[in-house]
């Protein structure tokens, strides 16, 4: 990236600020268990984990309704939560975060997804998932739906799909949301679960890791630059999105975007300096692709912001997100070091 590049983005994210943007996904609460390991149990070759710290952050759909409130967009979420402890400490944190949680729908048919991190010397020791949620009602998906719309009629100026696989965004769903947000215009940016991806035809924008793309394509996963690039266009041809853009960890990041007959690809290399944690840097992604759109950015230049985002929530620990200020930082550091 050189100067231009980093006055141009800066400019751009003046205009973060009061852009109109609606989260449509699963909603978990995300705990951590942090403290040391001295020795193993007596009782199992398991490590004993002296318990130091405890804490929660949001995480799946709301760390990227997080991440947009942080950077100053004007955020909604739409999900679903059970009627629980979980839930009144997520519909705390996002509105403490900026979030508009109005459109949250609790339910009794189902408690809130929660998943447990034990963390010891910068390490995960386990993970405990509770994933209560079922297949949604039709009464819940009408709901949704129906939130949706009113976001829309509210002047939402891009929609993402945070799909987790956990209930909310089923089949139904998705094909009725994009059908919703193409006849009102509005772009769509989809953080896709492998068994949804063909799914999600004609949105503006999917943002899958190599694993997800190359297993929504029923293919075996390869990392290599040139298979990397053929699948891309696969991609474009058969979803017929405007843009794709494939996270590679240490890869850094792959930009189709599909100007005419044939797509192009632009490799962008990773800004990470230090990984500690790459839980939730999709989610900062996407956020910052969709709202760096909405802000008038090129899909290149979407990417390039995207990128260094990412890079600045991988060398944090857990579900994090990232500032405004942080990034411009990180891009400011960047350039005096290259």
């Amino acid at each position: 990236m050189d100067s231009a590049t980093y006055y141009r983005i800066a400019a751009l994210a003046r205009n973060f600020s009061g852009r109109k943007i609606t989260v449509l996904g699963d909603l978990m609460l995300d705990r951590y268990v942090k403290g040391t390991v001295r020795r193993i149990s007596p009782e199992a070759p398991v490590p004993i984990v002296k318990v130091a710290e405890e804490f929660t952050v949001c995480g799946g759909a709301g760390n990227v309704a997080v991440n947009l409130a942080k950077l100053g967009a004007k955020t909604s979420i739409i999900s679903v939560t059970g009627k629980d402890s979980a839930a009144k400490k997520l519909a705390h944190d996002l509105r403490t975060a900026g979030a508009d949680i109005s459109c949250l729908i609790s339910t009794v048919e189902a408690a809130t997804i929660e998943k447990t991190r034990v963390i010891a010397e910068h390490q995960q020791v386990v993970r405990f998932d509770r994933d209560p949620l079922k297949p949604l009602s039709p009464g819940l998906e009408k709901q949704a739906l129906a939130n949706l719309e009113r976001q829309l009629n509210n002047g939402a100026e891009a929609v993402i799909f945070s799909d987790y696989g956990k209930g909310l965004l089923c089949p139904a769903v998705i094909t009725k949301a994009i059908h919703l947000c193409r006849t009102r215009r509005v772009p769509v940016f989809v953080d896709p679960k492998v068994e949804h991806f063909r799914l999600y035809k004609g949105v503006s924008c999917i943002t899958p890791n190599t694993m997800e793309a190359f297993g929504g394509m029923g293919l075996p996963q390869q990392d290599g630059t040139p298979e990397v690039e053929t699948l891309g266009g696969k991609i474009i041809s058969e979803l017929r999105c405007r843009s794709l853009l494939i996270t590679r960890g240490e890869h850094g990041m792959t930009l189709f975007t599909a100007p005419g007959a044939r797509p192009r690809a632009l490799h962008i290399p990773t800004k990470a300096r230090e990984v500690f944690d790459v839980t939730g840097a999709g989610d900062t992604v996407i956020s910052l692709f969709a709202l760096a759109w909405a802000a008038g950015a090129s899909p290149e230049d979407a990417a390039v912001t995207a990128n260094f985002g990412a890079g600045v929530v991988v060398a944090k620990l857990g579900t994090a997100s990232v500032s405004k200020e942080e990034l411009l930082e990180s891009m400011k550091s960047w350039i005096k070091t290259a």
